[in-house]
């Protein structure tokens, strides 16, 4: 069935997007309303019958990424957790559980639903070939970006602060129990074995390792096991619950939090090739490691929205991670 004309108040809004040398036709328009994206043409006028700025100015930030054979990803994450109604944290929900957290196990083929739980021989034995299904012809690079970063820092004579973390976050013997904490949470690897894949990959990291056997003890004494205290404590099914069970204003206030430090990031970053010194101050703060490494670079695509949605789960479930990005916002700002 051939589309409608379009209506007075899209042309209107695609002339007044024309004027900041961007396109929209009435089609995308329609899709945007569609999506939640773009308020219902009732809501564009001011009490004088002309187009809200604000109305104008979310239509030029779609129609920016909506640049050809790219969809808009995250970015229209922004925009349904911006307008926190309950619609849109339905939109936000599903999609950051649907599209972001599910998607690993979905393309391996296995149902989320269906990983078995318990502490059985045979539960456990079926999570370990579910982790092997996930890591199946899975490539792990020399380097992650952190230590790309640091190599050509090296070759070119330039400082940057000393690492906290181990150096590779892809290397084999941190995904392959990666992988199974995703399935079956951290008691399937234990503190121990993460102990032992971290001094694989980062052997001067000694005195660290110490200190945080240290802490475990110290916490295990009074009754508290860190681990359980993990985002991953459950694996993703743990980490699915705490966005379904998330009320609507923490978790829009989450996803506005990190998608804003991840776009402040990616701008950070472009201008850290002409002023090198913007690393140092980057890589100085804790956060770096804590959030940047680890889900705060987020690219366009399925890449991105998984980071996005591993740093909103930390947002949710972490005590202290929210301050902690806030305050990192505050520098990169």
């Amino acid at each position: 069935m051939p589309r409608k004309e379009p209506s007075r108040l899209e042309l209107e809004l695609a002339a007044e997007v024309a004027k900041h040398g961007h396109t929209v036709t009435p089609t995308q328009l329609e899709r945007w309303r569609q999506r939640l994206w773009l308020a219902r043409t009732t809501h564009w006028l001011d009490p004088d019958g002309v187009i809200r700025p604000e109305v104008v100015n979310r239509a030029i930030h779609l129609a920016m990424l909506s640049t050809q054979g790219r969809g808009i990803g995250w970015g229209g994450w922004v925009f349904w957790a911006i307008d926190d109604t309950p619609a849109s944290a339905e939109r936000l929900r599903d999609a950051l559980v649907a599209a972001a957290l599910k998607l690993p196990l979905q393309r391996a083929g296995v149902d989320a639903e269906q990983i078995p739980a318990g502490d059985s021989d045979e539960a456990f034995e079926a999570r370990e070939r579910i982790s092997a299904q996930l890591l199946r012809n899975r490539h792990s690079p020399r380097r992650d970006f952190d230590g790309t970063l640091r190599a050509g820092a090296a070759e070119a004579g330039f400082n940057l602060p000393p690492s906290r973390s181990v150096p590779n976050l892809f290397h084999r013997a941190l995904t392959e129990p990666g992988a199974r904490m995703l399935v079956g949470g951290v008691g399937d690897v234990g503190f121990e074995g993460l102990m032992e894949s971290w001094a694989a990959t980062w052997p001067e990291g000694r005195e660290t390792f110490e200190r945080v056997r240290a802490a475990h003890e110290e916490a295990a004494l009074t009754g508290v096991d860190l681990m359980t205290q993990s985002p991953m404590a459950t694996g993703l099914l743990g980490l699915v619950r705490a966005v379904e069970q998330a009320d609507a204003a923490p978790l829009c206030a989450a996803v506005r939090a990190c998608t804003k430090a991840s776009g402040t990031l990616a701008m950070l970053l472009g201008k850290a090739v002409g002023h090198p010194e913007i690393m140092r101050q980057l890589m100085n703060h804790a956060m770096w490691d804590q959030w940047a490494r680890v889900g705060g670079i987020a690219p366009n695509g399925t890449p991105g929205e998984a980071a996005i949605a591993l740093s909103t789960v930390q947002y949710l479930l972490t005590a202290g991670w929210s301050d902690d990005l806030h305050g990192y916002q505050s520098l990169m700002d």
